[in-house]
């Protein structure tokens, strides 16, 4: 099962990897180099298959829980200055995902959408300090009744270079339901009250949607 965003990219990457392989098949003699040729694109079509995977899940709904948005690993637990929308000190968990993890990023919990915005920035590094403030991004904060006003924001890394949004304000949405995607790479921070209870560690790998990363 594939994602929607990856359709028109993997319809075109199989394409390419088609019309490689037979130029291959026809206008090369050497049988090495023939083998060669077809291995890499089929290396390739594998990869772009991999990214774009969207596997089916069984999610247990609870919005006294907050879920991990994305598959990845954890590489931020602590307090900071949240200075684009709560403007004072909040609970901030980030989750890094590689090009090999599942992209789609989903709601960590369910409510009403009461600010969306997107962000234009540079591409630095996903785990880079700056990143959150100065890569290209977007900040989706839900209204919850459990937990108030949670933020989650979509991070560009050094390969990524489009973030899909679906958040609209106004918008009830469901915990765990799909909220966006990034293509190649990235981060997602998740803000939430001081005092909440942190259910992971550093390092620890969470999948999206499944893995609570804290809890009231």
């Amino acid at each position: 099962m594939f994602h929607k965003e990856g359709y028109k990219i993997i319809t075109i990457a199989f394409l390419i990897c088609a019309v490689l392989s037979l130029t291959a098949h026809f206008l090369i003699d050497n049988e090495m180099i023939e083998k060669g040729v077809i291995l890499i694109t089929l290396v390739l079509l594998i990869l772009i298959l991999q990214f774009f995977r969207n596997p089916e899940r069984k999610f247990t709904l609870d919005n006294h829980h907050i879920l991990s948005p994305v598959d990845g690993k954890v590489v931020v637990i602590e307090e900071v200055f949240e200075k684009e929308y709560f403007k004072d000190q909040r609970l901030q968990i980030s989750v890094f995902m590689s090009p090999l993890n599942v992209h789609v990023t989903r709601y960590p919990a369910g409510g009403n959408v009461v600010f969306s915005k997107y962000h234009p920035g540079k591409f630095l590094v996903a785990w880079h300090p700056k990143s959150s403030e100065e890569n290209e991004r977007t900040t989706v904060v839900v209204k919850t009744p459990e937990f108030g006003d949670v933020l989650h924001r979509q991070i560009a890394g050094a390969l990524a270079r489009r973030i899909v949004n679906y958040a609209e304000e106004g918008q009830e949405v469901e915990q765990a339901s799909d909220s966006g995607f990034i293509k190649f790479g990235s981060r997602v921070d998740i803000f939430l009250p001081l005092g909440t209870k942190v259910n992971v560690s550093l390092n620890q790998k969470v999948t999206g949607g499944i893995t609570i990363l804290a809890q009231q």
